[in-house]
């Protein structure tokens, strides 16, 4: 029996672990860097220990600091989460040199299924539907645009070793293909140390599904049901579901099968994930598999009502699975968000610093919140910007969705900027909700990127009562401060208008047992709510319907964030709101001779020299962060007049990379 579990992981996923371990009264030993010495995961563990410097390479992916750190503590078993080392077979290897449990498959199946290349060799002998391409590696540009021209474009570039959407480009024609499998090459080179590239396929209209399966040592392997994974932005998921609105029984049977099948071909156990690409008319295709728990496993877990976790703690250890393929639960819909610290209005550039206010919602029996952060701590460059995981649980898929739509306007973050407003756009979006999409659909619908007027907009005038309903609460305590009776003073006025968006709204707040009566033009709006002054949550009800509302003042406005939209509102008496026309407007500086970096990264490369001409397109530098590259370029004709930062710098948002004449 395993007595002591070392999570070779940080974030989220190492707290998921030590909470079930906790549960089944394992002791648990958290690892950390010198970015993560205030981390969640290391105060939630039993024990910790620090395992090196901030950057992945020196810290969490050295196999020799965290046998040291089992040695230390005398940990029986490892769960290595996902990314990392996790599928890593030196790493298991070494670990069953040592004696100590492996939290997950054996060392043969993480080689197969972590070669993309072999997997699907081995795929195609377990006869598993795989997608037409070249199963060598490739390293010539020419040869590649060679194998695509002969498989039929689009085609797909793909890391042999990769995952997460890194190591991974799409082309439509020979430039698109030499320029992809470069950056294919140095993105796996840089995430993976392994810079094999291989070309398939592109599957027009595909969706992304995936068949989660377990396995014992004992010869038992089950399906666990399906999971939607969709929708993606540049190959990262980012609304994940189970079931999937597109399958049904039948189709799901066949894909379970085949999973099960793949597994059993490579002798698997613990739990694992077969990811299939599934076209417009059913029929599936073997991706890859993934030899670890998935991100997006808790959707899975509420309509199974399975502990996946546990279940791979208990393999580990060698029991039986308590359940046969017929007893697999399929109950009700689940919806998973990933929350992250990036900017959606400005193309989900990763954003760091500290978290000012970080609150999510009430955990419930049908909202779960899966984090590595806290109120107070830092989001690093060095790691994936993940918040959370925010999941929902419904009878069906619309209760689901709308159970995620009310969580999302509960998530209070503050200091770093985040994505909950294209979350609860995609929510909200029509193709969403019917269950109509595919992996194109976010490049379909968003091609110039997301833009605060995708997100969903209330009624006007539900922003304006909420401002005029703050205003009214905060004049009353001045009132109070005063020594005045609210509500009675001549100070305390009931006529206001309410500049929201450049427009002028006139209203008219009455305060009535329970709130407020507002009327805004030919708009009479009731508010009830028992939000009080200092409370960033608003619940309230207008007109009988329920909303949430994120609400501070800065200032003299007030900021109103509702279904991730962000509003800014000044209320002011009707003669100033006859003069505020007359301020000028202070003009921007002017940025447009500069090459700023738009996100904290390392500048990988310049492309250009000083007195160097460019052309509008022409590649500048190569920014990484968060281990993806990024490629600036050129936004007109200019010349390069200075450069004000060299490869290997870690840059700041903002910092001037380039200046032109």
């Amino acid at each position: 029996m395993i007595k002591k579990i070392l999570i070779a992981n940080r974030g989220e996923i190492a707290c998921r672990v030590i909470k079930t371990a906790r549960k089944m009264g394992i002791a648990t030993v958290a690892v950390y860097s010198d970015a993560d010495v205030d981390a969640l995961h290391k105060e939630t563990a039993d024990e910790a220990v620090h395992i090196g410097a901030a950057p992945s390479a020196e810290s969490y992916l050295v196999i020799e600091r965290i046998l040291d750190a089992i040695k230390r503590t005398g940990a029986d078993a490892v769960h290595p989460g996902y990314g990392f080392l996790s599928e890593n077979a030196a790493f298991a290897e070494a670990l069953a040199e040592k004696g100590v449990a492996f939290i997950g498959p054996p060392v043969g199946a993480i080689n197969v299924m972590g070669d993309k290349i072999e997997s699907k060799k081995l795929a195609e002998a377990a006869n598993v539907s795989v997608v037409p391409g070249h199963t060598e590696a490739i390293s010539d540009p020419e040869d590649a645009v060679k194998i695509a021209n002969q498989i039929g474009y689009p085609v797909m570039l793909k890391a042999s070793a990769g995952g997460g959407g890194k190591g991974m480009r799409s082309a439509h024609d020979d430039g698109e293909c030499r320029d992809g499998l470069a950056r294919a090459q140095s993105e796996a080179a840089s995430s993976f140390g392994d810079d094999r590239v291989f070309v398939e396929k592109f599957i027009v209209e595909p969706r992304h599904i995936e068949i989660q399966v377990m396995a014992d040592k004992h010869g038992n392997c089950l399906y666990l049901n399906e999971r939607e994974c969709s929708i993606q932005r540049r190959h990262q998921k980012v609304l994940e579901e189970a079931p999937s609105p597109f399958l049904d029984a039948e189709t799901r049977k066949a894909m379970g099968e085949q999973a099960v099948a793949l597994a059993r071909a490579v002798d698997y156990h613990s739990a694992g994930t077969v990811e299939f690409i599934v076209d417009k008319d059913k029929n599936f295709y073997f991706l890859e598999m993934n030899t670890r728990l998935q991100v997006e496993h808790p959707v899975t877990e509420f309509i199974t009502g399975l502990d996946l976790v546990e279940l791979m703690i208990r393999v580990a250890q060698g029991e039986e699975l308590p359940l046969k393929q017929d007893d697999v639960p399929l109950n009700g819909w689940a919806v998973e968000a990933r929350i992250y610290a990036e900017d959606p209005f400005r193309n989900f550039l990763p954003s760091t610093g500290r978290l000012v206010r970080c609150r999510p919602p009430e955990e419930t029996a049908t909202v779960r919140v899966d984090t590595g952060v806290y109120e107070g701590g830092e989001i690093s460059m060095f790691y994936d910007p993940m918040i959370a995981k925010l999941v929902t649980y419904g009878a069906d898929r619309d209760a689901a969705m709308d159970e995620m739509a009310r969580a999302l306007d509960r998530y209070q973050i503050q200091g770093v900027a985040n994505n909950i407003a294209f979350l609860a756009a995609l929510c909200g979006h029509k193709r969403v909700r019917s269950g109509d999409f595919s992996t194109n659909f976010i490049a379909e619908e968003y091609p110039d990127g997301f833009d605060p007027r995708d997100a969903p907009h209330d009624d006007p005038h539900v922003t304006v009562a909420v401002a005029a309903a703050l205003h009214r609460a905060y004049e009353d305590r001045a009132a109070c401060i005063s020594g005045q009776v609210p509500g009675h003073s001549h100070r305390v006025a009931k006529e206001w208008v309410v500049v929201l968006d450049n427009e002028a709204y006139p209203v008219t707040v009455v305060p009535v047992q329970g709130g407020f009566d507002i009327q805004s033009g030919d708009k009479r709006m009731e508010l009830r709510t028992h939000w009080y002054l200092g409370k960033v949550l608003m619940e309230a009800e207008i007109n009988g319907q329920s909303y949430s509302f994120q609400v501070t003042r800065v200032d003299v406005r007030y900021r109103i964030i509702h279904s991730g939209t962000e509003a800014w509102a000044l209320v002011v008496n009707p003669r100033v709101a006859e003069l505020r026309h007359h301020i000028p407007d202070k003009p921007p500086p002017d940025t447009s001779k500069l090459l700023m970096s738009p996100m904290p990264g390392l500048l990988v490369s310049l492309a250009v020299d000083v007195g160097q001409a460019v052309k509008a397109g022409d590649q500048l530098c190569i920014l990484e962060a968060m281990k993806m590259e990024n490629v600036m370029r050129a936004e007109k004709d200019a010349v390069v007049a200075e450069i004000k930062a060299q490869p290997g710098d870690s840059l700041m948002v903002d910092q001037v990379i380039l200046e032109f004449e």
